[in-house]
């Protein structure tokens, strides 16, 4: 696939810019690990950061007082990315990998794709997976680790849809179109590559 197209805690991100606000996972869906709830807490002592942790089923966003409701929603989503970029770079060696590719075939692809191995491996810096339908063998690029859980899921996905379907017409595109989260994913990853093409800033002053 080419690069072009616990409890766990974020961390105190800061924000530009006390009550509980209750979000169902309909109105964030849950990025990654899946949770039943959002919940996001306003405190008045916050003035300049946003952290979030998992509390059971729920995720927690923890949000300064003044935050306007778009501002909420925003820091909301970077906050999930933040939570599941760090599970997928806790739980996934090669063994949760190949796991995972068997319960999405299973989810997405009626089970039609049954993959032989499922690895990360370094030597792939201009697709983000790819894969040989004769061994069943199929290879993610290691620089998938840390990001969100859904983006990893959607590059499997696709590799297994290669698995059923070699090229990229119509058939392919009808088996990826399963994944609800195809043109999300595809989003970030989008946004990666455009990110690695900005030219390096110079450095500021005092670094």
């Amino acid at each position: 696939m080419p690069a072009d197209p616990s409890p766990g805690f974020a961390g105190e991100t800061p924000a530009r810019s006390a009550g509980i606000h209750q979000r169902s996972a309909a109105d964030h869906p849950p990025r990654g690990s899946a949770t039943s709830a959002v919940e996001v807490r306003r405190s008045s002592r916050r003035s300049r950061t946003v952290s979030a942790y998992r509390e059971g089923d729920r995720t927690i966003v923890l949000i300064p007082a003044r935050m306007s409701e778009a501002e909420e929603q925003r820091w909301v989503g970077v906050m999930l990315d933040k939570l599941a970029a760090q599970e997928s770079r806790r739980i996934l060696g090669d063994s949760e990998l190949a796991e995972r590719a068997e319960r999405l075939s299973a989810q997405y692809l009626e089970g039609r794709a049954g993959p032989v191995s499922v690895r990360w491996v370094t030597n792939q810096n201009t697709r983000w997976g790819s894969c040989t339908p004769a061994e069943g063998s199929i290879r993610l690029s290691h620089r998938l680790q840390g990001m969100p859980e859904y983006v990893v899921d959607y590059v499997l996905v696709h590799e297994l849809a290669h698995l059923l379907v070699p090229g990229h017409g119509p058939r392919f595109w009808r088996l990826l179109d399963a994944y609800p989260r195809t043109e999300r994913a595809r989003g970030y990853l989008e946004g990666v590559v455009a990110a690695d093409r900005l030219p390096h800033l110079p450095a500021a002053r005092g670094e």
